[in-house]
């Protein structure tokens, strides 16, 4: 077994909100990549696109996500899937009661063929 920890003293700031990469690591294949995220009460992560698929799992704390204009709440718990190309963030309202913290993942078709390539060779 093997822990890669959350180092909350340690995070980036990226996309407008404060993030670690947890996913991958040298001795962990996998077909998706991931990171935990914060977005700070009164603040939002930067609307963005891309080509791969991504789910968000809220762990802490309530906000909104948007994706393509429309607008829901997002809390602890919830999940949500961003097919590729679809606009989205993460807001968490100016007087909220503390961070929402998200896990997000995201993978595509070359992440899948790396996986099978490093699977493959690992089984030889």
């Amino acid at each position: 077994m093997e822990i890669r920890p959350l180092n909350r003293d340690g995070l980036t700031f990226e996309y407008d909100l404060y993030t670690q990469r947890l996913v991958p690591w040298p001795l962990l294949n996998a077909p998706f990549e991931g990171c935990w995220s914060i977005v700070e009460p009164g603040t939002s992560s930067r609307p963005h696109e891309h080509h791969e698929y991504e789910i968000w799992i809220a762990a802490k704390g309530e906000g909104e996500i948007e994706a393509d204009g429309v607008r829901r709440p997002f809390k602890a718990g919830d999940v949500v899937h961003f097919t590729p190309h679809t606009e989205h963030f993460a807001l968490n309202p100016k007087g909220a009661d503390g961070n929402l913290e998200f896990y997000s993942i995201w993978w595509d078709t070359e992440l899948a063929v790396a996986f099978l390539d490093q699977h493959q060779a690992s089984a030889e």
